[in-house]
């Protein structure tokens, strides 16, 4: 697409969200904030605050170990692809992103367990990692879980109305501050999770079910919308271009609009969500849960497999194009891998999605519980005794 060029069909606003992933990061920084406070709001509006505190402290220490041991198995995974040339395809494929994602391996043997130690500790210190680029987003994510939980250790004592509107004063405090990755997402979950155990709301939703279903549709709608705004270029589609000038009246000055509308897209699709009972009924389809519950592997994998095997089977039966001779006579490198046909893409990427899955399904059952097993043996070690068992609640 250009500013002459009609758009592709993926290039139209609604269906730009099933290729684009700047949403897919603001949604995992809300189910952060959403998933992380659900259990110790409960509790705390049980008025079992101690229990609460308890389970914050714990789920904080644990969350180091349930994010960094699986990306550290998953860049040691690509590191060994790369050091045993997984990625040559993908250094000639004609895909930029390929190109450009795929590390070169190490010049020597020692140098390679240098390289793999470096890229483990500047994954979380910069977001810099040679063997899965896609991992700068972890240390964000992580950043959000413990905002969740230092917001909720410095709140789990306030009454639930004063709590929800301390966590809306923290989300328009991280709206007008400019932290579109993670912080206005991640308060939207918090306070999406307070909503959700709160009775009277719950009351007030149910008494207007047609103010409930036209408001809910409409966010939903309005979310994806929103999503779909382009990361480059809005100017050249009308709808975009709309959404530009929208921008400059509702979001802080010199902020990044590429970010800021994924992430108010996101927010508005969730609240949407839970207030529908058809949409949240069709999220609750079996194959829907499932495909839920390998997001984590498939985000780790992904971007690994595509750049091996997808990249060999799209890349892998071309020839690189001769480019001839320069001005001086001196032969040029040949030109980037071609795709092989039209068929090959038509047949190879549904296929590649269905392995992906049963990637993603084999880590979930073999990789997930070591990590899990690791992350409690750590914790076994190093708690208290006393901190080892888990008192009973009190509930009222």
């Amino acid at each position: 697409m250009s500013d002459k060029l009609p758009p592709t069909l993926f290039q139209l606003p609604f269906l730009r969200c099933l290729v684009m992933g700047r949403a897919s990061v603001a949604i995992f920084a809300l189910v952060t904030g959403y998933v992380n406070s659900l259990g110790p709001l409960k509790k705390a509006r049980a008025g079992n605050a101690e229990a609460a505190l308890s389970g914050i402290a714990k789920s904080a220490f644990r969350r180091f170990g349930r994010f960094m041991i699986p990306a550290i198995v998953a860049t040691t995974l690509s590191w060994l692809a790369c050091q045993f040339g997984a990625y040559n395809i993908a250094h000639v494929a004609n895909s930029a992103w390929i190109r450009d994602t795929s590390p070169a391996p190490s010049t020597s043997f020692a140098g390679a367990f240098y390289d793999l130690f470096k890229n483990l500790g500047t994954t979380w210190i910069n977001g810099m990692n040679v063997y899965d680029r896609i991992q700068w987003t972890l240390t964000y994510l992580l950043k959000g879980s413990m905002m969740t939980y230092l917001s909720l250790f410095a709140l789990i004592y306030v009454k639930p109305r004063w709590r929800m509107a301390i966590i809306a004063g923290m989300f328009y405090f991280k709206w007008k501050s400019g932290d579109s990755l993670v912080g206005f997402n991640v308060y939207c979950g918090i306070f999406l999770a307070e909503v959700s155990v709160d009775g009277d709301i719950a009351n007030f939703v149910s008494a207007h079910p047609i103010l409930q279903s036209v408001s809910s549709a409409s966010m939903i709608i309005l979310g994806l919308y929103f999503c779909s705004y382009p990361e480059e270029n809005p100017e050249w589609a009308r709808w975009s271009t709309d959404l530009l000038r929208l921008g400059h009246w509702i979001f802080p000055s010199g902020v990044e609009y590429a970010r800021y509308y994924p992430g108010m897209g996101a927010d508005l699709l969730a609240t949407g969500i839970m207030f529908n009972a058809t949409a949240k009924k069709i999220l609750s389809h079996r194959f829907l849960c499932w495909m839920g519950k390998l997001s984590w592997p498939v985000y780790l994998l992904h971007a690994p497999l595509i750049r091996t095997v997808l990249a060999w089977v799209l890349f892998g039966g071309s020839v690189r194009p001769a480019q001839g001779k320069d001005q001086n006579g001196n032969q040029l490198p040949p030109g980037w891998l071609p795709i092989a046909n039209t068929w090959v893409v038509i047949v190879a990427i549904p296929l590649f999605y269905v392995f992906l899955y049963r990637v993603a399904g084999l880590w979930a059952q073999y990789v997930d519980p070591w990590c899990t097993n690791v992350t409690q043996l750590f914790e076994d070690t190093v708690f208290r005794d006393d901190a080892k068992v888990e008192k009973p609640l009190l509930l009222s």
